[in-house]
C-alpha cells in the first residue's frame, strides 16, 4: 500500500470514483460521508469494482468530535481528499446560510485537525465557478477570481483563501487545488454514478431521468445568452478523468513533487459545449429522443466557461481521455442499471 487516504464525501458522486481510483492505485482509502445525498450501499459497490471494501465512517464533517474521532481511529492518515460540501448553484441562491456552514465549517475542522494528526496535505475540491465569467476563454489558473455569481461559487472562493492563509500561517501542510470544470457520467462497470437524493440539480441526471421516463421534461434555462445556439456553455469532462486527477495530485503531494506549497490545476477537457449542443449529443449517442423546453435563466449560471488545462496535463502529467459521446453512453447506461436495481 502507498499510504492512507481520508475522502470526505467519498460515497457521493465524485467522491466514489475517487476512492475506486486511488484503491486501484493501491491507496488505503478512510471514507467520511453523512450521506446527506449518497447511499451506504455505494461502499459495497466500491468494494465489487475494486476487490476491496474501503473503511466507511457515517459522520457529518460539521461534527467536530465525531471528526476527530476518525483520526483516533485510523491512525497514519497521510493525505486528505476534501469532497464533503453541498454543491447545487441554484438552491444556494435560495439557501445561502445552509452552503456557508456546510461547507465552511466543514474544512475548517479538517485543517485544525490535520497539524495535530499528522496529516501532510490536503487536494481541496474547488471549481470553475471561482472565475465566474472570464474574460478570455479558454480560463487559465492565472484569470482573475471574480465576485462569485452564487453563494456555492462564493464559498469555493473563501474555502481557497483558507487554505492559503492556513499554509501561510506556517501551519506544516501542502495542498493541491483542483478547478472542476463540469464532471459527468458514471464509471464503465455501471455500478456506481451520479445519484442525487430527490430531484437531481444537475444537468445530466435530470436528462437521463427524463429520457427513461422518471421527469416529464427537461428544462433548459435560457436560449438568449450570446453563445452560438444561445444556450450556456460549459466544460464537461467525464468523472472518471476526473477521479484520475486527485491520483495524480496525491501522488505530486505525498512524493514531494510540488514546486509550491498550494498549487491550482485547471481540470477540464479544454473544449465548451453548449446545453442543446450537448442534447443533441446524447440523442446521437444512444438513439433516446429527449423531451425537453426553452424556460427563462436560472440564477447563478454563467454565460460560458471552458478550461485551458494544459498546465495540469504538463505539470500533473495528467490528460482528459474519455470522448463525449462515450461519456453520454456510460451516464444512460448508469440509468439503466438503476432501474434494473429497482431505483427510481
Amino acid at each position: 500500500m502507498k499510504g492512507k487516504i481520508l475522502v470526505t464525501g467519498g460515497t457521493g458522486y465524485i467522491g466514489s470514483h475517487t476512492v475506486v481510483e486511488l484503491q486501484q492505485s493501491e491507496y488505503e482509502v478512510v471514507i467520511v460521508d453523512n450521506l446527506s445525498n449518497s447511499r451506504a450501499d455505494v461502499v459495497d459497490y466500491i468494494g465489487q469494482i475494486t476487490g476491496v471494501r474501503p473503511a466507511f465512517e457515517q459522520v457529518d464533517c460539521l461534527d467536530r468530535p465525531a471528526l476527530e474521532e476518525v483520526f483516533c481511529r485510523h491512525q497514519g492518515i497521510e493525505a486528505i481528499i476534501h469532497f464533503a460540501a453541498s454543491k447545487a448553484v441554484g438552491e444556494s441562491v435560495q439557501k445561502p446560510l445552509l452552503y456557508y456552514r456546510n461547507n465552511i465549517v466543514s474544512l475548517i475542522n479538517l485543517l485544525e485537525l490535520m497539524p495535530k494528526y499528522g496529516v501532510k496535505g490536503i487536494v481541496f475540491s474547488s471549481s470553475c465557478t471561482v472565475y465566474g465569467q472570464p474574460d478570455v476563454l479558454p480560463v487559465t489558473e492565472e484569470a482573475p477570481i471574480k465576485k462569485a455569481e452564487s453563494p456555492y461559487g462564493n464559498t469555493k472562493q473563501i474555502n481557497e483563501e483558507i487554505i492559503h492563509d492556513t499554509v501561510k500561517s506556517g501551519v506544516p501542510m501542502n495542498a493541491i487545488l483542483l478547478r472542476y470544470f463540469n464532471p459527468i457520467g458514471a464509471h464503465p462497470s455501471g455500478l456506481i454514478g451520479e445519484l442525487p437524493n430527490g430531484v437531481p440539480m444537475n444537468l445530466i441526471p435530470y436528462l437521463t431521468q427524463t429520457a427513461i421516463g422518471i421527469r416529464e421534461q427537461l428544462s433548459v434555462f435560457g436560449d438568449d445568452y450570446n453563445t452560438p445556439d444561445g444556450s450556456c456553455i460549459r466544460d464537461y469532462i467525464n468523472v472518471v478523468d476526473l477521479a484520475k486527477a486527485h491520483v495524480y495530485a496525491i501522488a505530486r503531494m505525498l512524493e514531494g513533487k510540488q514546486d509550491e506549497q498550494v498549487e491550482v490545476f485547471n481540470i477540464g477537457t479544454g473544449r465548451g459545449v453548449s446545453v442543446l449542443e450537448l442534447i443533441h449529443t446524447f440523442e446521437s449517442a444512444t438513439g433516446v429522443k429527449l423531451n425537453y423546453r426553452i424556460v427563462g435563466r436560472r440564477a447563478g449560471d454563467i454565460e460560458q466557461v471552458w478550461a485551458d488545462p494544459a498546465k495540469a496535463n504538463k505539470v500533473l502529467g495528467w490528460h482528459a481521455e474519455t470522448g463525449l459521446d462515450d461519456t453520454l453512453r456510460s451516464a444512460w447506461n448508469w440509468q439503466l442499471k438503476l432501474r434494473e436495481r429497482g431505483i427510481q
